[in-house]
């Protein structure tokens, strides 16, 4: 089997709902971050064997998206592409199943990644196509996350869960807090200057930043925020937004990438998938995590680093809470390097497009860190999570 690679990756900024990029469709987005990787890596379009992007929400995506982006690139017509749904997985789904053709000889180099347009997405009127002779027409907001089964705020459900393994409101504003301290300190130190791709926006200047983060975020802010949703915990503070963006990176074999005299950011060592019952997402993360730890054949304490993504700060305090496994010394430990350079609380979160980032982060920070094992992880779809043990 080869050894699979991750060779580069970039981002767009990613963008508040409404905000600067909001004339930007999910493909257009996409498109933008797959011609930066490419040029980045010097990877020629006709030389990939396949495209593969998620997204968590289709609606604002249309039909078949991964294989427009590839039309916007200049992909030739005759390379697949694959469009994953995985929720908020997705784009790590994707670079997990891309992984898993490079490994097992079905294909040679992969960009993979995941979109997302909040803005664009669409409102709903189910039942409408017909026509109705008599009452009022429904109009229904795909924005306002909730479960379709259950019918339940994700809001709700992730604030009572979170409080059941002990991790309180205060617990969360701060770790929200500390994400949008260390995204700036990250940002001013010029960490995100490799992961970024300028966005040139009609009439205005670059955007070279993500619009999310707030340095003036301070804890008596967020402790005055009011919960949402009915939520016993979850603010609007300590929670990211609804936003716009796309991730991609670019994967090969080992074998591919020596023969090409490239360097590449990380080899990807495992790829795990779970799911539980439909309010498991907020401990998912960490179970993904040691899933796919065992299977590099690793432990926690082989980790320099861990990227959850905070789809709410309750997702990494309990994640790592859980994987501590009530070693309070550990739990500071596992804290201490999981999204030392802010996470999506501060950054935000257009969900089909977070897998990817959470991955190209937790490999870029590995390398600043002299090498090693590290992990990312997250949750996604009621109950789903995907992990990835990455070397370097």
């Amino acid at each position: 089997m080869n050894e699979v690679v991750l060779l580069d990756t970039i981002r767009t900024p990613f963008g508040r709902f409404g905000g600067k990029l909001r004339e930007f469709s999910a493909v257009e987005l996409g498109a933008l971050a797959a011609k930066g990787v490419l040029a980045r890596a010097g990877i020629q379009p006709a030389e990939l064997s396949e495209t593969i992007f998620g997204t968590g929400i289709l609606d604002a995506a249309t039909a078949v998206p991964a294989r427009q982006i590839n039309f916007k690139v200049g992909i030739p017509a005759t390379t697949p592409s694959l469009t994953v749904d995985r929720a908020c997985c997705s784009s790590m789904t994707a670079i997990g199943l891309a992984s898993m053709k490079i490994r097992f000889g079905e294909a040679s180099i992969v960009v993979a990644g995941g979109i997302e347009s909040c803005s664009q997405t669409p409102f709903l009127m189910r039942g409408t196509r017909w026509g109705r002779r008599l009452g009022d027409f429904s109009v229904e907001d795909p924005m306002h996350v909730r479960n379709p089964i259950t019918g339940l705020a994700l809001t709700v459900v992730t604030g009572n869960k979170a409080l059941e393994h002990g991790v309180s409101r205060e617990e969360q504003d701060e770790w929200s807090y500390q994400s949008h301290r260390k995204y700036f300190a990250a940002f001013d130190a010029g960490v995100y200057e490799q992961e970024i791709l300028a966005v040139a926006l009609e009439g205005q200047a670059l955007l070279t930043l993500d619009e999310g983060p707030r340095r003036e975020t301070s804890l008596e802010k967020l402790a005055a925020l009011p919960t949402v949703y009915g939520s016993p915990t979850i603010t609007a503070g300590n929670a990211p937004g609804l936003n716009d963006g796309a991730s991609a990176v670019i994967l090969m074999s080992q074998e591919e990438a020596s023969r090409r005299g490239l360097t590449p950011l990380a080899e990807i060592v495992a790829y795990a998938q779970l799911s539980g019952d439909l309010e498991s997402s907020v401990y998912m993360p960490g179970h993904a995590i040691l899933a796919a730890a065992k299977k590099a054949g690793i432990g926690l304490r082989d980790l320099k680093c861990i990227e959850i993504n905070e789809a709410f700060a309750a997702m990494p305090l309990v994640s790592t809470k859980m994987m501590a496994g009530g070693d309070a010394k550990e739990l500071a430990r596992l804290r201490s390097m999981t999204n030392v350079n802010g996470g999506s609380v501060a950054i935000g979160h257009p969900p089909g497009a977070s897998g990817a980032r959470v991955a190209m982060a937790a490999a870029r920070e590995l390398r600043r860190r002299g090498g090693g094992y590290a992990a990312a992880g997250i949750c996604g779809g009621f109950g789903q999570a995907d992990a990835l043990i990455l070397k370097a």
